[in-house]
Formats: structure tokens, C-alpha cells, sequence
């Protein structure tokens, strides 16, 4: 199931129409409200999410969504008429896992959903994701989405805390950019790998005296150790 919230009914229909096309099942809200009245009920494998919507914006939505404890994990692509490269950075720093500026072709849209879930399906069913990991004096609990250093607890936005987990999961591996980019961001996702180097530099910030725990690997990339 996915559920849809865009404002325009046309555009609201558009996307219903294809997606059902395509084989999925879906249901279409015109606000935050509506949608969350259904979640009472039922929780999506998807969410779809414009931005600019009435009364609560598709950001707060998607804040709101991360910080629930049954729709944090469960993958959100942003629809949206803004395409600026800060508009993108958070929302994918709140935890959007794709992003589509308007106007997109449905097509695209449907490529779109089909990958998300391929990667959402494939790292659910994977082993590799612990509940608890600890490297140097950096703790996560990944079934409460908690990291400590030390063990003060550290505040961090979804993708410090994906980019963290990641490295710390392979204590010793050397990510490239474009691999983090392209595990934390999203294949295909259109981001200068710069925006990599700015994550780990705030990461970094805010594990304090641990910081030394991500290592840079000169014009290769990073990794935990």
C-alpha cells in the first residue's frame, strides 16, 4: 500500500491513476490530517509527500513521520515544485529517502517507487542490520534510533545517524563518496558529492572526543575504525 498527499486533485488523481496502473495499491489524501486518520488504521510500505501543502507542509509531515516509532523506517519520496539544492538537502536530511521536483514524468515516478521499495525490501530483510553497534566509545541502538558517545546520548538527523550506522557496521571498509551517496541518498539520486563531506563534518562535530572514530581515506572517501 501507498499512501499520497498532494493538495491538487488533478496532479492527486494523476499519480493514483498511474500507480494503480502499475499494479500498486493506493490511497490519496488531500492533507497531513486525512492521511493520519488512515494511519490509525493501517500503516503504508510508502509514503508519497508534497511539500508545499495546507495547513502542515510535507516537511513537518515527514519530521513528524521519523519521529513515530511505526512509520520511521518506512521509506518517503518528497513530490515537490521547488528544485533548489537546499530545499533537497533537508528534506533528505529529515529522512526522505527520494526526491522528485515538478514537474516529473510519471514514468519517472514509477521507476522512482520501484527502487525505493527494491531497497527498503532488500536492507529489512538484511542481516547486516544489527540492533546495537559500538565502535570507539559511539553506541547505536538501532531498535530505539538512538547513539551515544560515551554513553551521553547525541542528537544526529536521519542521514548522520544512516551515515553513521553504515560506517560503524563495517568497522574497516572504505566507502567511496559516490557509494555513501548512492546507500544513504538513494541510487540515482543527483547530489554533489560534496554534500558527503559536509554530513560527516557536522557528524564529526557532534561525536565530540570520539570524532576520530571516522577516518578520512585521502581521494578515496571515509571509514569507521
Amino acid at each position: 500500500m501507498i499512501y499520497i498527499v498532494e493538495d491538487d486533485a488533478e496532479v492527486r488523481e494523476m499519480e493514483s491513476y498511474a500507480l494503480k496502473s502499475s499494479g500498486f495499491e493506493v490511497m490519496a489524501f488531500d492533507c497531513g490530517k486525512a492521511m493520519d486518520e488512515q494511519l490509525k488504521i493501517a500503516v503504508p510500505e510508502l509514503f508519497i509527500l508534497d511539500i508545499m501543502l495546507p495547513g502542515e507542509d510535507g516537511l513537518s509531515i515527514l519530521k513528524r513521520l521519523r519521529g513515530q516509532e511505526n512509520t520511521q523506517k518506512i521509506p518517503v519520496i518528497m513530490l515537490t515544485a521547488k528544485g533548489t539544492e537546499l530545499d533537497k538537502v533537508k528534506g533528505l536530511d529529515l529522512g526522505a529517502d527520494d526526491y522528485l521536483t515538478k514537474p516529473f514524468g510519471i514514468l519517472e515516478l514509477i521507476s522512482r517507487v520501484r527502487a525505493v521499495l527494491r531497497r527498503f525490501r532488500k536492507e529489512s530483510s538484511s542481516l547486516r542490520e544489527s540492533a546495537n553497534l559500538s565502535l570507539g566509545g559511539v553506541s547505536i541502538d538501532d531498535q530505539r534510533h538512538t547513539v551515544s558517545v560515551n554513553e551521553t546520548p547525541v542528537e544526529l538527523t536521519f542521514k548522520e545517524y544512516e551515515l553513521l550506522k553504515l560506517l560503524i557496521a563495517h568497522p574497516g571498509i572504505v566507502f567511496s563518496r559516490q557509494q555513501i551517496l548512492e546507500k544513504i541518498w538513494g541510487i540515482g539520486f543527483d547530489m554533489d558529492t560534496r554534500t558527503v563531506d559536509m554530513h560527516v563534518k557536522t557528524l564529526r562535530q557532534k561525536l565530540g572526543g570520539q570524532a576520530f572514530v571516522i577516518q578520512t581515506v585521502r581521494n578515496v572517501g571515509y571509514k569507521a575504525e
